[in-house]
């Protein structure tokens, strides 16, 4: 089925909100173009665009800790996605659960649940 509303990749890129459907926590932002969008939607999985890497990537495809996308919702003016997900393991590569895990002060403030050394090759990880 067709989607109703088609985003507006400005500049080629979508920006994304990512959200746990259970507990409305902010896991990342990230980028997606057109493909990764499709992708997304086709398989229910997220799907991004890597800005500094120039290339297209799926969460969790080096860390096994995948997205499923529960809802995606566009804002009023269809330039910007929120996706609620439930995250296997954690969203951030640097182990915690959120890309927002400190303050401005630079105070740990999330949760670890994992060491990056353990899941990723050296010198290599997925943004």
């Amino acid at each position: 089925m067709p989607l109703m509303i088609k985003p507006d990749f400005k500049g080629g890129l979508l920006p994304v909100i990512v959200q746990d459907v259970k507990t409305r926590e902010v896991l990342m932002f990230a980028y997606m173009n057109e493909e990764a969008f499709r992708l997304t939607m086709e398989t229910g999985l997220a799907h991004y665009y890597s800005r500094s890497r120039q290339k297209l990537w799926k969460k969790g495809e080096e860390s096994g800790h995948v997205q499923h996308v529960k809802e995606a919702r566009i804002d009023c003016d269809e330039d910007c996605l929120l996706l609620l997900v439930e995250q296997d393991t954690a969203a951030c590569h640097t182990g915690y659960v959120s890309c927002f895990y400190r303050d401005v002060d630079g105070r740990i403030v999330g949760k670890k649940v994992f060491e990056p050394g353990d899941v990723y090759h050296e010198g290599t990880h997925k943004t």
